[in-house]
C-alpha cells in the first residue's frame, strides 16, 4: 500500500492539504539550522512549504512515480526507503515526515534519523486527523465492507482521533527506545477546510484504503459517497487535526 500512492501523483498533490503554517513556523524556529531531509516526501507538498519557509530541502521517498513529481516541483529527491537510504556523509539540521512516519520502522527510523542530524538537530514527523460528517463517513464504510469485505478498513469502528493517538504514542515510543534524542514533544494544531462533493471525491482516491481499487470499484464507491454529500447540500466543513511528534538530539 505505501507504494500505492503514486498511482496518480498529479491527484495527490492536488487534493491533499498543505500542513499549517504554524506548524512549519515551529519546526523551523526548533531546528538550528536549514539544512531539511524530508522523509517519504511524496509529491514534495511539506518539502514545498519548508522550501519557502527559507530552507534546503532533500527529500527520500520509495516511489520513483512520487519523486519524479517532486521533481518537477524543485525539490530534489532521491528514491528509496529511508531505512535502506545511504546518506554519504551528509548531515542535516532536521529530518522531517508528514503522513509517512508509519511506513517507517518505528525503532529503526528514529535510529537513523538520529545518525544523520547534527548536534541539536530536530527530528519531527506529523499528520492529518480528520473525521467527516457521520453521513459521508458512513456512505464511506458501508460502500467498503461491501466491496471489500475482507479490508482492515471495512471492520475499523474506532474514530480516528482514536486511531491517531495510538498511531503517535507509538513513534513517541520508538524515538524513546531508539536512543539518540531528548524526550518527544507533542504538538497538535487546529484548523478546518470547506469541501465542495467535487473536492471530497478527489481527495478519497488518494486515501490508503482506496488506492489500489479497480476503476469500476472504485467510482462505485465515490457515487456512494457523493449521494451522501448531496444529501447534505453538496458541501461541508471538515474540522483538522494536525498532529506532531518533535524530539531533539543532544
Amino acid at each position: 500500500m505505501a507504494e500505492s500512492f503514486g498511482t496518480d501523483a498529479e491527484r495527490y498533490d492536488r487534493a491533499r492539504p498543505e500542513y499549517p503554517v504554524e506548524l512549519v513556523a515551529k519546526v523551523v524556529a526548533a531546528s538550528p539550522g536549514p539544512d531539511f531531509l524530508d522523509v517519504g516526501c511524496g509529491t514534495g507538498i511539506e518539502a514545498r512549504q519548508f522550501r519557502a519557509a527559507g530552507c534546503r530541502v532533500l527529500g527520500v521517498d520509495p516511489d520513483a512515480r512520487m519523486a519524479g513529481f517532486a521533481r518537477r516541483g524543485g525539490i530534489d529527491v532521491e528514491v528509496a526507503k529511508f531505512e535502506d537510504w545511504e546518506p554519504a556523509g551528509r548531515v542535516f539540521d532536521a529530518v522531517v515526515a508528514g503522513q509517512a512516519w508509519h511506513w517507517v520502522d518505528p525503532v529503526a527510523g528514529p535510529a537513523k534519523a538520529a545518525q544523520v542530524l547534527r548536534p541539536g538537530g530536530l527530528l519531527a514527523v506529523f499528520a492529518h486527523v480528520f473525521q467527516p460528517p457521520a453521513v459521508v463517513a458512513d456512505a464511506l464504510a458501508a460502500a467498503i465492507r461491501r466491496v471489500l469485505p475482507d479490508s482492515p478498513f471495512a471492520g475499523e469502528s474506532r474514530s480516528a482521533a482514536d486511531i491517531y493517538d495510538v498511531m503517535f504514542t507509538r513513534f513517541a515510543d520508538g524515538i524513546r527506545e531508539a536512543g539518540g534524542f531528548g524526550d518527544p514533544q507533542r504538538w497538535r494544531f487546529g484548523w478546518e477546510r470547506s469541501y465542495t462533493r467535487d473536492e471530497w471525491l478527489d481527495f478519497l482516491p488518494t486515501t490508503g484504503g482506496l488506492t489500489r481499487l479497480p476503476p469500476d470499484v472504485l467510482a462505485e464507491v465515490l457515487s456512494e459517497v457523493g449521494d451522501a454529500i448531496d444529501g447534505i447540500g453538496g458541501a461541508f466543513v471538515l474540522p483538522y487535526t494536525t498532529l506532531a511528534v518533535a524530539a531533539a538530539k543532544p
